[in-house]
């Protein structure tokens, strides 16, 4: 889940775009991942392997801090996530076999609504 920031054109070219911060998943608890969002200045709720969070406390005082982690804010993602596999699970809206954007926003907003009626 990204949240996005608008940035006002200045110049010719496009704007840059560059998210607030980033939720990702244990597959991107490493370090260059987190090294580069750090240097960008990105922020990140990613959860910490538990053999990276062993190795850590292994170290004792040298192993450094944890990093930060929000729960709430990835149980969110969680929930986004699971609602996007239910939307998918429509095989239009998956396939995405529309040409328009309109039609597809159409398509995935029915099979939305069939998911809310069912439950």
């Amino acid at each position: 889940m990204l949240e996005k920031i608008r940035v006002p054109k200045i110049g010719p070219g496009r704007p840059r775009k560059r998210p607030d911060s980033v939720a990702a998943d244990k597959a991107y608890s490493n370090g260059p991942c987190r090294e580069y969002l750090r240097r960008r200045g990105i922020g990140h709720t990613i959860p910490e392997k538990t053999d990276s969070q062993a190795a850590r406390l292994r170290k004792g005082s040298r192993g450094g801090r944890p990093p930060g982690f929000d729960e709430e804010r990835y149980k969110k993602r969680n929930t986004v996530e699971r609602a996007i596999n239910r939307l998918k699970q429509s095989r239009a809206v998956a396939t995405r076999y529309d040409k328009r954007g309109y039609v597809y926003l159409g398509t995935a907003t029915a099979a939305a609504l069939v998911i809310w009626l069912r439950t």
